[in-house]
């Protein structure tokens, strides 16, 4: 059996007529760039997050930058978020000027972890990132009575969190402003580069709008500085189509991920996630935490079964932050979840023989 990691080609032949109809009407129209089709999305994807406000962008890491300007981040202030997480979170801080402030994890669910926060809050601290990672909301009941006791703004990472829920309430729905990649990936994937910045705040709104237009409200009058970071019209209409299916492709993750759960529990050498709320997982990676990850690796490769290291690296290990001066041991868990966890294939159009073959693959060998 040969398995991959994530097979987008499978979930384009299942949409394929609706998908290539609508890239035609783009064709047609000839609004390649902006327009009514991106303008489509952004009322639909405002309505499925239960916020006011829309702002399609060119990419994930865009939209957190961009957030971050309309809240009013400036050069040396100090925004906090976690050191397990993709580097465009640091870098979304980094490109405004500001200083990332780094804290540790939950060694359960990998989100922040809120009780270190407050230590961390200087008069400097402008806003706090948490990051729903791998398709699980932060504490955010918590972290928002820390943010609103402080004064923060809080942006959130939901890269990885499309149509996560807690309580009934959306990812992106709880800050000031969430942040989606639509990276193809993603369980909200377009086909190319996208993402999404949705607010209840109109001014952080306008404010993106005019940032991914080179900062003018009408053309050649420029209010600010801003830069060329609009939607095209091609992925705005690839992505009304696919959200149409997002809510039934979540359900289909979170079946590939109990049958994982199923056959995996009970295995001494393996951490299976843990997932806070029934509703609140969207499972865009299902990670396992295991002593010995060269052995599995070897397992995978000599089996033809595909998996993702999620990240072998943290933020404040990495080259491009040694300027924060943090060295090993400074958030143990983050630390320890980049040597030991491995990423499972998971994606709707799975067969539940595969997961099969995947998890009792791993259980014959004894992990």
């Amino acid at each position: 059996m040969d398995i991959k990691f994530l097979d987008l080609k499978y979930q384009y032949q299942t949409i394929k007529n609706e998908i290539d109809t609508e890239i035609g009407k783009v064709f047609d129209s000839g609004q390649f760039s902006g327009g009514q089709f991106v303008k489509n999305f952004e009322d639909r994807f405002a309505v499925y997050c239960g916020t006011k406000y829309a702002a399609g962008v060119s990419s994930g890491t865009s939209a957190l930058w961009m957030a971050l300007k309309a809240i009013g981040v400036e050069e040396n202030d100090e925004v906090i978020t976690v050191a397990n997480s993709f580097i465009a979170t640091a870098e979304a801080i980094s490109m405004c000027g500001a200083i990332p402030v780094l804290v540790d994890v939950k060694d359960d669910t990998c989100t922040i972890d809120v009780k270190q926060i407050k230590r961390k809050i200087t008069e400097k601290t402008k806003a706090i990132i948490p990051v729903h990672i791998y398709g699980q909301i932060s504490d955010m009941k918590e972290l928002m009575h820390v943010a609103r006791q402080y004064g923060l703004k809080v942006v959130e990472d939901a890269a990885q969190a499309h149509g996560a829920t807690v309580e009934g309430k959306k990812a992106g729905s709880f800050g000031d402003a969430g942040c989606f990649s639509f990276y193809p990936g993603k369980n909200l994937g377009g086909y190319g580069e996208a993402g999404c910045v949705v607010t209840n705040d109109e001014k952080i709104f306008n404010r993106i709008c005019m940032i991914r237009d080179h900062g003018q409200k009408k053309k050649y009058h420029h209010t600010c500085i801003g830069s060329n970071e609009r939607m095209d019209g091609l992925q705005g209409a690839v992505l009304s189509v696919k959200l149409k299916y997002l809510d039934d492709w979540n359900k289909k993750r979170k079946s590939v991920a109990h049958k994982y759960n199923e056959i995996l529990s009970g295995i001494e050498k393996i951490k299976i996630p843990v997932e806070k709320t029934e509703e609140g997982h969207v499972y865009h990676i299902y990670q396992i935490e295991v002593e010995n990850r060269k052995k599995i690796i070897e397992l995978f490769e000599k089996n033809n079964i595909g998996y993702g290291i999620h990240y072998p690296c943290p933020i404040h290990l990495q080259k491009a932050y040694q300027f924060l001066n943090l060295s090993e041991g400074s958030f143990p868990v983050a630390e320890e979840k980049a040597l030991k966890t491995i990423s499972l294939p998971v994606y709707p159009e799975m067969r539940m023989e595969e997961v099969e073959f995947v998890a009792n693959t791993i259980r014959s060998k004894g992990f």
